[in-house]
């Protein structure tokens, strides 16, 4: 048995030094910094490259704001059909849809929840923070072990479209704050999210995920690890690109997170060289860990 138990220990080091190298000579040939977790949520291996380190969210933030809407309605504090009001305030450029129905539209919480994921709807982004708050959000990701993960504030657009920032978070008005944008989290307490979403440990876990499968972007995680179902949020800046999620393998759900920094050159087209390095890590990991 004592050597059956050493034989075990030592396979999965073998396997964690392979994985590891294997990851950190795709990262060295770039482009960016790169900061990951992975783990496979039935047999716990798992590797992390920076993954403590706080990063910039952009739409991956979403997430935790989905948490705490399905946290507020279990707890009776509003209903998947209350409706909100989308006002001109909360209309922004960028990814999504409601901005084309223009002001003054009442939209039902659970498709505004919907395209927030699926979308990555900006306007509907903006509609739940004026909802929910951000300072909710954080107190949420607290009570759940996540204290790196911050919801700053509203999103402002993109490009030349830019919004004054507004919706902050006690978090968000921190100067040293200010550099994240967004949001800021870190590649392990995302992982960890993901974690609590499988587990069921939060409400509307199942039906999250459910959303999480549907979202429409899957020129990372999702590009090249063939037809296993990924269940993930993405995020995109002008000079960054990330994405966590999970992947459903034979070996058991393996949750991943990436985050791609100092892209050079802006191009949000599918080919970002952020993009193709994230597929890269993605197949790599789920070689590693669940096939």
């Amino acid at each position: 048995m004592r050597i059956c138990f050493t034989f075990c220990l030592l396979a999965l080091s073998l396997l964690g030094a392979d994985l590891e190298a294997e990851l950190k000579k795709r990262i060295a040939a770039g482009p960016g910094q790169v900061f990951l977790a992975a783990r496979n949520l039935k047999t716990g291996t798992s590797v992390s490259i920076r993954g403590e380190e706080k990063v910039r969210t952009a739409s991956t933030i979403k997430l935790p704001l989905l948490v705490e809407v399905y946290a507020q309605v279990a707890a009776g504090k509003a209903k998947l059909d209350d409706t909100l009001l989308m006002r001109a305030e909360d209309i922004v450029s960028g990814s999504g849809v409601l901005r084309e129905l223009g002001p003054n539209v009442r939209l039902p919480l659970s498709g505004v929840a919907n395209l927030m994921i699926v979308v990555s709807d900006n306007t509907a982004t903006n509609m739940l923070v004026a909802r929910f708050t951000a300072d909710a959000v954080n107190a949420r990701m607290d009570l759940l072990g996540l204290p790196a993960t911050r919801l700053m504030r509203k999103v402002r657009g993109d490009g030349k479209q830019l919004k004054a920032a507004e919706g902050f978070s006690k978090a968000g008005l921190l100067e040293e704050n200010k550099k994240y944008g967004l949001g800021s989290s870190t590649s392990l307490e995302m992982v960890k999210l993901l974690e609590i979403l499988e587990q069921g440990k939060t409400p509307g876990s199942a039906e999250m995920l459910a959303i999480l499968k549907r979202q429409q972007y899957s020129d990372g995680i999702g590009r090249k690890i063939g037809e296993l179902t990924v269940a993930n949020k993405t995020g995109s800046l002008d000079h960054l690109r990330s994405d966590v999620g999970i992947v459903y393998t034979p070996k058991g759900p393996v949750a991943i997170a990436i985050t791609v920094e100092d892209i050079p050159g802006i191009d949000y087209g599918e080919d970002n060289p952020g993009l193709l390095l994230i597929a890269d890590l993605a197949n790599i990991l789920v070689d590693h860990l669940g096939r």
